[in-house]
């Protein structure tokens, strides 16, 4: 199971994009509403239906997706039941994935030092302990991480290579999709 958080505020192709491919990939994959209502409208005014809230998250997932965004990103930076479930599978080493202003949740708990890191120009200053690289996609060990809208197909792909195998992720993101 991989769970997707949606703040209001959202980045809605970095969620919904993520979401969709990961899906793609047969991977059990859910968009979490993180403020526990049905709704949940992004930083463009595209309003989605959650298909669980938050609460309903009572079992481990595979990986945890934090989309960026503003307000969003800040959003789920101040959920306490977000930064719990990043903390649980981070300390059961299982994977957590964050793109765009997102990684500063990771880097505001203290979760990326001594690894390396990306997001979205400017926020690198919240990636406390972080070597940030810049790159469009980063991936150290069990946290994945992208630096903006622009990034989602490589993000994506990680994910699903590191969830499934890199079969799947080249079958969905190059099986005639997308070609990068």
């Amino acid at each position: 199971m991989v769970y997707v958080f949606l703040a209001d505020g959202f980045e809605e192709i970095e969620a919904l994009g993520t979401l969709d491919l990961i899906r793609r990939a047969g991977i059990e994959a859910l968009s979490v509403s993180v403020d526990g209502g049905e709704f949940v409208r992004g930083s463009h005014g595209i309003t989605v239906r959650a298909d669980i809230s938050i609460d309903a998250c009572t079992e481990g997932a595979e990986a945890v997706v934090l989309p960026g965004g503003m307000p969003g990103a800040e959003n789920l930076s101040l959920s306490s039941k977000v930064r719990e479930l990043v903390s649980q599978n981070f300390n059961d080493g299982r994977y957590i994935a964050a793109i765009c202003a997102a990684p500063m949740v990771f880097g505001k708990m203290g979760l990326l030092k001594g690894k390396r890191a990306t997001c979205y120009p400017g926020f690198e200053k919240y990636l406390d302990g972080a070597e940030y690289t810049g790159k469009s996609v980063e991936v150290d060990g069990k946290v994945i991480t992208g630096n903006g809208p622009g990034a989602f197909y490589g993000f994506a792909y990680e994910i699903i290579k590191a969830i499934k195998d890199q079969e799947s992720a080249d079958k969905v993101l190059f099986g005639g999709m997308f070609n990068f």
